[in-house]
């Protein structure tokens, strides 16, 4: 019996476009002024630097060790701040949570920084549908690529494997690496006109559970 289900965040719950414009407009906004560039060598050469990292290591998703990579001073709560009105609830969320909270424990389990966590979910009112919110960076000092991840998350909210689902976008992360340990997962892609794991509406998911 399931007992638990596991959100993932940016592009899953919330819109990924406010993810987007902190590390992609934002960030590299303070690169150009920094370095004195036109703004499209600065996102072209901030871009390429988070390339080198990639999304598999913790610390792509740190920015306090990007602002110091890049010498930069900006605060970061103030970055943040500027772009929130780009946090939107993607469609059906709320409703879905709302109904799925009377019969689960729900979580969330990001990559995301906590503090970008913290931010998005605040911002929504999300946050109130969640008996618990894991950044896997922040928290566990790993990404959701490493199967040990949902072995610790388990082990914290004392739950098996098999009594888990976890839902997001990312196909390796969200997916991949969780039905390794044990749990169902789904696979939340609109665009997707498959089969087996793929949900293209969060409400889909209250019929496959």
């Amino acid at each position: 019996m399931k007992k638990v289900i596991s959100f993932d965040l940016d592009g899953t719950l919330v819109d990924g476009a406010y993810g987007n414009m902190v590390w992609l407009e934002g960030l590299p906004e303070h690169y150009a002024t920094r370095y004195s560039l036109p703004i499209d060598d600065a996102k072209r050469l901030v871009k390429a630097e988070y390339d080198s990292i990639g999304e598999g290591d913790v610390l792509w998703y740190d920015m306090t060790y990007w602002l110091r990579r890049f010498d930069l001073v900006v605060s970061i709560p103030e970055l943040l701040d500027r772009y929130s009105g780009y946090i939107r609830v993607l469609p059906n969320v709320a409703e879905v949570l709302e109904k799925l909270s009377r019969e689960y424990i729900l979580i969330v389990a990001s990559n995301a920084a906590r503090i970008f966590v913290e931010k998005e979910l605040a911002h929504t009112g999300l946050a109130r549908y969640f008996r618990h919110i894991i950044s896997a960076t922040s928290d566990f000092d790993m990404v959701k690529k490493d199967e040990e991840f949902f072995r610790r998350l388990c082990r914290t909210l004392n739950v098996l494997p098999t009594e888990m689902v976890h839902v997001g976008d990312h196909a390796v992360f969200d997916v991949v690496v969780p039905l390794r340990v044990g749990l169902d997962a789904f696979h939340y892609n609109p665009d997707d006109q498959s089969d087996g794991a793929v949900i293209r509406n969060l409400r889909e998911l209250l019929d496959r559970l």
